[in-house]
């Protein structure tokens, strides 16, 4: 295994699934010189990675033996610092709030939330060596009524939460804290888990609606994950800058991806524009006509 460079940027990135938005960061910031290390919880996915030069390391962000292996490897190879940590590892969750597999939320939230923060807590010390950079990955369903999708949205609301406190307390120590409100991005990773309604769901007489929605992402987005990891890599490396006093740094929050923007916007002018919006385009508004023509309210 090679050592890195005192000169050049040591970046970590986690869940580099091929096809994946993780996967594409890994290459966009080799591409800016850095050295990057990629994990993934099966290393041999990561062959290609591997042959460009790239550090490719086992890594389950669920498992904290796995963490602390990797992290002792990332010491010897770094000297101890790490410049820029990427918490990318995360998984999809669709299904109704009232037909949620309590067991099956838990594993998500160990992966989305638990496994970001058990991260961080384990690197952060090779961060305030580097006074680095922490990289959370969280979503537009942070701050908006993703029908169908209300325990992925609790999970990015709850690394939201977590950055801002993180902010706090590491910035004494000279490490910045960047959460990405991901928009829509076209992936190919295929470890998206198309859950399927229970046969006693409420929602049943929506259920096109519903399987719609499962695959809505990526039959809309139109924002490859290549672009979008490269536009997001010159955001990252771009510096902190200031350009407004009462603001903070320019990078603290980073919106990126289809309707990122319309988002962002949204949220200025109220939370009833979100879901008026969103209330139709998922059909909810058909279940209502679909229940009162069922008699069921």
């Amino acid at each position: 295994m090679m050592n890195t460079s005192p000169s050049t940027k040591t970046v970590l990135v986690t869940g580099c699934t091929p096809g994946g938005i993780g996967y594409e960061l890994c290459k966009s910031f080799q591409l800016r010189g850095c050295t990057v290390i990629a994990t993934a919880r099966r290393p041999e996915v990561l062959e290609e990675l591997a042959g460009s030069g790239m550090i490719v390391l086992p890594l389950d962000v669920t498992d904290s033996k796995s963490i602390s292996a990797c992290k002792k490897q990332v010491q010897e190879v770094t000297g101890g610092r790490l410049d820029i940590l990427v918490n990318n590892a995360g998984v999809s969750h669709t299904i109704p709030a009232a037909d949620i597999d309590i067991d099956d939320v838990r594993k998500t939230f160990e992966t989305n939330v638990f496994g970001l923060m058990a991260m961080t807590q384990s690197f952060l010390d090779l961060l305030i060596a580097a006074k680095g950079l922490v990289v959370n990955m969280s979503s537009l369903a942070s701050i908006t009524p993703y029908v169908y999708g209300s325990v992925f949205c609790a999970t990015k609301g709850a690394i939201n939460s977590y950055s801002r406190t993180l902010r706090q307390e590491v910035k004494p120590f000279g490490v910045r804290v960047m959460v990405v409100m991901t928009g829509f991005v076209k992936t190919t990773s295929g470890t998206k888990v198309y859950r399927e309604l229970p046969k006693n769901s409420i929602y049943k007489v929506v259920e096109d609606a519903y399987l719609r929605k499962l695959r809505y992402s990526e039959n809309t987005s139109k924002l490859s994950a290549q672009e979008f990891s490269f536009q997001l890599v010159e955001r990252i490396l771009e510096g902190s800058g200031w350009f407004w006093p009462l603001w903070g740094p320019r990078n603290d929050w980073v919106w990126l991806g289809g309707s990122a923007s319309l988002a962002r916007w949204a949220t200025w002018i109220g939370e009833w524009v979100l879901d008026t919006v969103l209330y139709r385009k998922f059909g909810l508004d058909v279940l209502e006509k679909r229940l009162r023509q069922r008699g069921l309210t």
